[in-house]
């Protein structure tokens, strides 16, 4: 396996969590605060410290690491309890309109896994970057406070509610 995406205890990572097809979930606000309150158990319970991060429609990026070491287990435990917990949403949602639609599209891609019984939600790759000494830091934080702009939704960093640019954001947030 190729050392470049190689999580170790001790680093720092730039990792992303992408939707199966890139498929745009997070539009629902629901869902989105479901990624939220997981991001914030993983911190209170299992040492997740994240220090910037932006929940796009399809993917998710931050900076983190985990105090013992362990991100490797805290992002499988993260993806599983989510898709878990989003798949339930979307299946009781009376109001969800693209609720075959999404239910067929993440059945579609669990084919492609034996893992999984009835869907996948997330890829199952987080290539995550080391940034631990590399003076890639603070250009990895401006592209994850600049991609809701880039991408056009919004005109101002700072007005993206998803997003560690935002100052009333809900993720707990670690020093960096």
């Amino acid at each position: 396996m190729s050392e470049k995406y190689k999580i170790y205890k001790g680093g720092l990572f730039f990792i992303t969590l992408t939707v199966v097809g890139w498929i745009d979930v997070f539009t629902r606000r629901e869902y989105a605060d479901e990624v939220v309150q997981n991001l914030n158990y993983c911190s209170k319970y299992k040492g997740l410290q994240v220090y910037s991060y932006c929940l796009m429609p399809s993917h998710l990026h931050m900076i983190c690491s985990v105090e013992d070491g362990n991100l490797s287990g805290v992002l499988r435990d993260f993806k599983s309890y989510t898709a878990k917990r989003i798949l339930a949403q979307i299946e009781n949602n009376p109001t969800e309109s693209r609720k075959e639609w999404l239910l067929y599209l993440l059945c579609y891609f669990k084919q492609h896994n034996t893992h999984n019984k009835e869907f996948q939600f997330w890829q199952q790759h987080n290539h995550p970057i080391d940034l631990t000494g590399t003076p890639m830091l603070q250009q990895k934080i401006d592209y994850i406070k600049q991609n809701p702009v880039v991408a056009g939704l919004v005109t101002d960093a700072a007005y993206y509610t998803f997003s560690s640019a935002n100052p009333r954001n809900a993720v707990i947030l670690a020093e960096v």
